[in-house]
């Protein structure tokens, strides 16, 4: 018997919600399932990556979470032209490296973080 056949949310703490829904929406290009917000201590919004699945909640109601210590890697089909786009966007972001997953694995990638300080890793697939 398989016990998990596969993940269907991440929660993710942040700060500012507005600014970070931004970020994830606007500039990654996330799509929001869900917005409830009972106040702003209590908020949280489900987004989506474009193939679906998984979800991402941001969540201001951090329970035993800290914001800016979760690390998210993404994949991208063109690792240059997103890089050049998210630059374009004026986030700050790494130069591309090589070798993501250690020496002679050939993945090119770049990171960035989101308005919390949480680590995201852009890989191409």
């Amino acid at each position: 018997m398989q016990i998990i056949n596969k993940l269907t949310m991440f929660k993710l703490a942040v700060i500012n919600m507005p600014k970070t829904k931004e970020f994830y929406v606007g500039k990654l290009g996330l799509n929001v399932v869900s917005d409830y917000r009972q106040d702003d201590d209590n908020w949280w919004v489900s987004l989506a990556l474009p193939e679906g699945d998984i979800t991402i909640t941001l969540s201001t109601n951090h329970g035993n979470m800290r914001p800016g210590t979760a690390v998210l890697y993404f994949a991208t089909t063109d690792i240059a032209a997103v890089h050049e786009e998210l630059a374009g966007k004026g986030l700050e972001i790494s130069e591309i490296k090589d070798d993501l997953y250690g020496p002679g694995s050939g993945v090119k990638w770049f990171k960035l973080d989101d308005p919390a300080g949480n680590k995201i890793f852009l890989a191409e697939a």
